[in-house]
């Protein structure tokens, strides 16, 4: 059976016992066959436990397998599928003052996201279960754009299937299989095994010398990323659902945005710790500062620097930018003939993302050289906190004086190395 399966046996199970004990037959207490009843029901919930904990354990070390991403919920399906139906647009129209927004549901959830979140929020909370429904992109219209936020799509003439989106930067990370951990409260430490007891051959009657085993551990701490942005009263109360679906994408994609950037290279101002900026990474040089690729061993030095450090092991992947990708296409044996990119990755995955900088600062060719990123992505952690704080302002000047709502978004996560040596990165690479 699924985990759900069994969490929704155990609800059956407990309803059916309430009905018992809110219901005695006999004279303030339960008959002989309630009773009976009873205590069987009571058996199959502690066996029901009993599965629920094994079932958690198996599904948690599958997830450990397959990248390591723990999928948000709450355990009560009831309460996630009302998470899943949360309308952006009713909470910003009602946090507006808008007349004839109905966002009970979105209100009612406000103490539980709360209480998950371990804070009070500014605005209105979202749940980060929003962003796992699905996406249809089938909104557009034919109006102006310049008559305002929102105006482009409110209903005139839709084309089916033909929503223009911005050109984004390709998102990476999670898919690469950094491990996600959802629902966070308050600071998290993370033990880890810093260094292990050693064994050694002594000789008869010789002494063994100590080797103590040392911890240290992996911290997340609440960090924030928003956005700010303006929707039309139109938009907000006359516009087709889809619009909904158009909103949800467009604040996910923002953020996710700004977390795969830190996740690499985080490291400024009041911003996560990517991996770039990780001390005690692999590292490897072209040999001549800013040199070019010629052949390609580089990434096979790459790879050594990770296999070395016996963390040769999880989601193994390569990630880099296109201007790398580019510059690996041109490289060609004494035959003249591609390498190709299967070739010079030695066959592991690899992903590109103009999120991958290509002006790092490095060696003679200052401005100009990008990087290229090996190792476990399972050792990367992304955490969030429960849900973000979106504040709905429809008193800010600009916004006002068009009848407009501006509205900002603040998420609350931060990214961790687990292990320094599950990475290795290349930082001086000509690409211009």
């Amino acid at each position: 059976m699924t985990l759900k399966d069994l969490l929704e046996k155990r609800s059956r199970l407990v309803a059916e016992m309430r009905t018992i004990a809110e219901k005695p037959e006999g004279e303030g207490d339960l008959s002989e066959t309630q009773a009976r009843r009873f205590d069987e029901l009571k058996g199959e919930l502690e066996n029901a436990e009993k599965a629920i904990g094994r079932q958690q354990l198996l599904d948690e070390a599958e997830r450990r397998m397959q990248g390591g991403q723990q999928i948000a919920g709450s355990g009560d399906n009831r309460l996630d599928a009302e998470f899943r139906q949360f309308s952006l647009l009713k909470a910003i129209g009602g946090a507006a003052g808008m007349q004839g927004v109905d966002w009970g549901r979105e209100r009612e959830l406000q103490p539980e996201l709360a209480k998950r979140a371990g804070t009070n929020p500014q605005g209105v909370l979202v749940p980060l279960e929003v962003f796992e429904r699905p996406v249809e992109q089938r909104v557009l219209t034919t109006t102006n754009p310049a008559a305002g936020p929102g105006s482009n799509i409110i209903a005139t003439d839709y084309m089916g299937a033909q929503f223009i989106d911005i050109l984004r930067n390709a998102l990476a990370v999670k898919r690469m299989g950094a491990r996600v951990l959802n629902g966070l409260v308050g600071n998290v430490d993370i033990p880890r095994r810093k260094a292990s007891g050693t064994s050694a051959w002594v000789a008869e009657n010789g002494a063994l010398s100590a080797a103590d085993i040392q911890f240290d551990k992996v911290q997340l701490t609440p960090k924030h990323a928003g956005a700010l942005t303006e929707l039309s009263r139109n938009m907000i109360l006359q516009t087709s659902p889809d619009v909904e679906d158009l909103v949800r994408q467009d604040f996910a994609a923002i953020l996710a945005e700004a977390v795969d950037s830190v996740a690499i290279q985080g490291g400024g101002s009041n911003e996560p710790t990517g991996i770039l900026e990780t001390s005690n990474i692999g590292d490897v040089a072209m040999g001549t500062d800013g040199a070019a690729f010629t052949s390609g061993d580089e990434i096979v030095d790459l790879i050594g620097t990770v296999a070395d450090a016996n963390a040769e092991t999880g989601s193994l992947a390569f990630l880099t930018n296109i201007a790398v990708r580019s510059a690996l296409m041109k490289l060609k044996d004494s035959d003249n003939r591609y390498f190709g990119l299967e070739a010079l990755f030695q066959g592991f995955p690899h992903y590109f993302s103009n999120l991958v900088p290509s002006t790092l600062d490095k060696g003679t060719a200052t401005g100009v050289c990008s990087a290229m990123i090996y190792g476990n992505w399972n050792d990367l952690l992304l955490g969030y906190w429960s849900a973000f704080d979106l504040l709905v302002n429809p008193y800010e000047s600009t916004a006002y004086s068009k009848g407009n709502v501006q509205i900002r978004a603040m998420l609350t996560c931060d990214v961790a190395v687990r292990h320094a040596e599950s990475f290795g990165a290349i930082q001086d690479i000509l690409t211009a």
